[in-house]
């Protein structure tokens, strides 16, 4: 059991670990060799360029005066106001700040009420004090419930302070749900005409032996949607034509490197090696080797989309179709479209970035199976893990190390190595144990067949909440206080246990503070130092990059990362929420994770970040469900708890608790979650009157004609319209509080022509 030493000594290691990294990382983001890793989401928009800087200074700042204000970043990251914030970062990553200011509303005073009533009502009694043979507890579990006596008056403040806490959280997400389902309307008006506002993704769709699926299409919905349906898209299976594609596109690029090679030294062309990674077999003409391979494959491509095109088997029964105004498409995508509730299936279609083409050739009434195959592949990968958190809460517990592996008694006894046992180490394994753990999940997202990427990230970041539940709170307290308190348990009757297990709850705060300081406060702070991407760049900058697509993608910085950031704060919901009764020592670090990561991904958002996708904060729903779940995970532990403690008089009070609770989840979600799955119909009209007005003579078909096509059979013009469609929605960055981007920029094209040859 960690004691308060054992603590601070973790604190000191990763306090001290994270001021290096942000002293690190504001050194490094004033040096022009690491622009490309700090702020590359400038360089995507063209407003930051390399050339910018006197050739003498491209690598090293030579600027003394810049040093003396190398902290500035965070008065940078906090003085951007939301909606300029918007505009340049767009909805959803305004609202993964809002998830992380939203922590702050609720701990901050949970905090304040806690160390002004529950510490001085906890730690002013006697309980571990008398039961100090009985179980393993330290100095600092004194200012946990557990040191209140059974059937103590005090025992009110807990459950008194448990309404407060209930009601004072459901204000808040109340408030915070409100306020971001407006946000979301308020976006989705004042957005331009896109596709996905006139378009809805149809699936379903039934056999018909006398027509073929596009004109089977065509006709049903000019028959039944005849006022508004503008066109349809069928959707071809063209996974395999993806694949040659991709084919082409890297070795076109390996052409180009030979090209600029050959234009250096002229008197020496490139050679390749045919046989294993070009380092075995016959030498060969790099050029005339890899242009043959792109002759090939392009002769396989236009095979294959030829293919593609003519054979009725390569379409599936699935189109994206388009109405000439939003609320034509608000109207399908909102109804039963026939009496059979199983054809004809409409659904708002995600924005032509979001779609995740690979799985529309699944078969519509396969995704049951499969969802089922991945629920069971998820429980058993969540038994499988309870294997190394059992490894972790062993390292916990010392006296379990030193009756097991003797002869080491004599280190592990030292005051430094023991305290970096159970301090330090629990924590950092957990840590490593679980970060191979997210891409797992998105593979067994992609395999239960989700269409977009903003679900499947919704989908994996569910999953890993799961676990964490499971497997990092749930496993680590029970199992964890099994594990110390098993020779008590043989020694107890039965009817024991219970007592026992309640009083060894509130012990295991410790382990999971060690636990934050950890993942909450030096991961963040590597987060934002960016060691691993900046190392990476730096390495495929001199040994692979040989064009400028290639340094495009070692300095490709990725989107938000949902998958991985909405488990992560939902965990930290619940641990403060279920702790801040139990064992208030634990807010002010979950108190800082807040407030630190807030800082920390503001600068992200704004300087690294570039989301693929825009799902106006479709997430969020999502984020509120998990806070009430932590919400009633909180009073039945506490009901468990006050009746191991024979509270008799005040445990009663508690039982309508999670039913009130409830009642408030299901009201918020009537209120307010349909603003995040339907678009209101009255919206839809005003938008749609709106434009018109503007622009009687909008050419919708012409506009959209290729939008949810698929991408590998698109030609280069259609590429580069869509393109530039993309560019007209952009929002303009507002240069008025930046003053290092004042220059107003269009990115160039990163889209690769290679598509054009099929």
């Amino acid at each position: 059991m960690a004691t308060l030493q054992d603590l601070m000594l973790s604190a000191a290691i990763n306090g001290g670990s994270t001021i290096v990294f942000l002293l690190v990382f504001a050194f490094l983001r004033l040096q022009p060799f690491s622009d490309r890793v700090y702020y590359p989401k400038w360089f995507i928009k063209g407003v930051r360029k390399s050339e910018d800087r006197p050739i003498k200074a491209r690598f090293v700042n030579l600027d003394p005066r810049a040093y003396l204000h190398f902290l500035d970043w965070m008065w940078e990251s906090i003085r951007m106001p939301e909606l300029e914030l918007i505009d340049h970062a767009g909805l959803d990553s305004a609202i993964l700040l809002r998830i992380y200011l939203l922590g702050l509303k609720v701990f901050v005073p949970l905090l304040v009420l806690c160390f002004l009533i529950l510490v001085p009502v906890n730690a002013t009694d006697t309980n571990l004090r008398k039961s100090s043979g009985k179980l393993f507890s330290a100095d600092i579990d004194k200012l946990s419930v557990a040191n209140v006596q059974d059937r103590s008056d005090r025992l009110w403040a807990h459950m008194l302070l448990t309404y407060v806490f209930t009601l004072w959280t459901c204000y808040v997400l109340h408030n915070e749900y409100k306020t971001v389902a407006f946000m979301r309307l308020r976006f989705l008006k004042s957005q331009m005409s896109r596709p996905e506002q006139f378009t809805v993704l149809v699936r379903q769709i039934p056999d018909d032996p006398d027509e073929t699926v596009g004109l089977h299409v065509d006709h049903f919905f000019r028959v039944n949607h005849y006022e508004h349906y503008l066109m349809y898209q069928i959707v071809y299976n063209a996974n395999k034509l993806a694949k040659i594609v991709k084919k082409i596109e890297d070795i076109e690029n390996k052409l180009n490197y030979c090209r600029i090679m050959e234009s250096r030294n002229p008197s020496s062309r490139p050679q390749i090696k045919k046989g294993f990674l070009g380092i075995r077999g016959e030498k060969l003409d790099a050029m005339k080797f890899y242009t043959s391979e792109i002759e090939r494959l392009v002769g396989e491509a236009a095979t294959e989309k030829e293919r593609i095109f003519s054979d009725e088997k390569a379409k599936l029964p699935v189109a994206f179709v388009t109405f000439d105004s939003r609320w034509g498409a608000a109207v399908c995508a909102q109804t039963q479209q026939t009496k059979d509730p199983t054809k004809w299936l409409a659904e708002w279609a995600p924005e032509p970035r979001d779609v995740y083409w690979r799985n529309l050739a699944i078969p519509y009434m396969e995704l049951y199976f499969r969802k089922i195959a991945i629920t069971a592949a998820v429980v058993v990968l969540i038994l499988f893990f309870m294997i190394p958190v059992t490894f972790v809460q062993s390292l916990a517990n010392i006296e379990d190390i030193e009756r097991t592996v003797k002869f080491l008694r004599p280190v592990i006894e030292r005051k430094f190595i023991k305290s970096i046992l159970q301090g330090f180490l629990p924590g950092l394994a957990l840590k490593i144990f679980l970060l191979i753990l997210p891409s797992v999940l998105m593979i067994l997202s992609k395999v239960e067949g989700h269409l977009s990427l903003s679900k499947l990230d919704r989908m994996a970041a569910a999953k890993h909440f799961y676990f964490m539940v499971f497997n990092v709170f749930f496993a680590s307290v029970f199992t964890g206080s099994a594990l110390q308190q098993l020779k008590l348990f043989l020694h107890k009757s039965p009817s024991d246990i219970p007592q026992l297990l309640g009083d060894a709850i509130p012990l295991k705060a410790t382990f999971f503070i060690s636990y934050i300081m950890v993942d909450g406060w030096a991961s963040v702070a590597g987060e934002i130092l960016r060691l691993k991407p900046l190392l990476f760049f730096h390495f495929r900058n001199m040994m692979f990059v040989k064009t400028e697509k290639d340094r495009e993608k070692a300095m490709a910085p990725g989107g938000l990362s949902l998958n991985t950031a909405l488990p992560h704060v939902g965990l930290y919901f619940l641990l403060g929420l279920v702790y801040a009764v139990i064992a208030p020592i634990i807010l002010p670090f979950i108190v800082t994770f807040f407030g630190f990561s807030y800082l920390v991904y503001r600068n992200q958002v704004i300087n690294v970040y570039h989301p693929e996708y825009e799902s106006a904060g479709g997430f969020w729903p999502h984020i509120h469900n998990r806070v009430v779940a932590s919400m009633i995970i909180m009073q039945l532990t506490l009901l468990g708890l006050l009746s191991t403690k024979r509270a008799a008089s005040s445990t009663p009070f508690l039982a309508g608790l999670p039913v009130l609770t409830f009642i408030f989840h299901t009201y918020t979600k009537r209120c307010f979650e349909s603003a995040f799955v339907k678009f209101p119909l009255e919206e839809a009209r005003a938008k749609d009157l709106i434009d018109q007005a503007k622009d009687p003579h909008t050419d919708f078909r012409s506009l959209f004609r290729n939008s949810y096509t698929h991408p590998v059979l698109k030609t280069e013009e259609d590429l580069e319209q869509g393109h530039r469609d993309w560019q007209e929605g952009d929002t303009q960055l507002v240069p008025t509080k930046r003053g290092s981007s004042a220059r107003q920029s269009r990115a160039p094209s990163v889209n690769n022509s290679m598509t054009g040859l099929l």
